[in-house]
């Protein structure tokens, strides 16, 4: 059930941006910037890291990125609750929402988008690794 993995230093990141987030929802502004400042800095390392800004793990973060923007104009900031919440799943119990709604884009899948596809992409049990991984018809 749980899906601590302390080796690994994407779960690190995740974590530490986890609790800036929660440092930012519970009132400290600053901790929405630090947390956009650590997801830019684990961008560039997995950029490096994957030799690929189109490979999944990437997309995930750029779009993880774009969601932390949105939400950092004051009158947003009420968004920031989103990925607090869905970044904390992610840490304890290793279920990405980010990377399923990655996973459904039209270049991020082979199969034809549905009503099955979306259950399957959402309900589905978290795996370690890629959600890609998964979904045997989802390359």
């Amino acid at each position: 059930m749980f899906m601590i993995e302390y080796n690994d230093i994407g779960w690190r990141y995740w974590l530490v941006t986890a609790v800036l987030l929660t440092v930012g929802v519970l009132g400290e502004p600053i901790g929405f910037v630090l947390a956009i400042s650590l997801t830019v800095i684990q961008l560039i390392h997995f950029i490096y890291k994957e030799h690929s800004i189109t490979s999944f793990p990437i997309q995930v973060r750029i779009w993880y990125l774009m969601l932390l923007l949105v939400a950092l104009p004051e009158p947003m900031q009420l968004i920031f609750w989103i990925p607090c919440i869905g970044t904390w799943a992610q840490v304890i119990f290793g279920y990405c929402t980010m990377a399923r709604f990655v996973s459904l884009f039209p270049w991020n899948r082979t199969e034809l988008f549905s009503l099955e596809l979306l259950i399957k992409t959402f309900f589905s049990r978290p795996v370690k690794g890629s959600i890609k991984q998964g979904f045997s018809a989802v390359e």
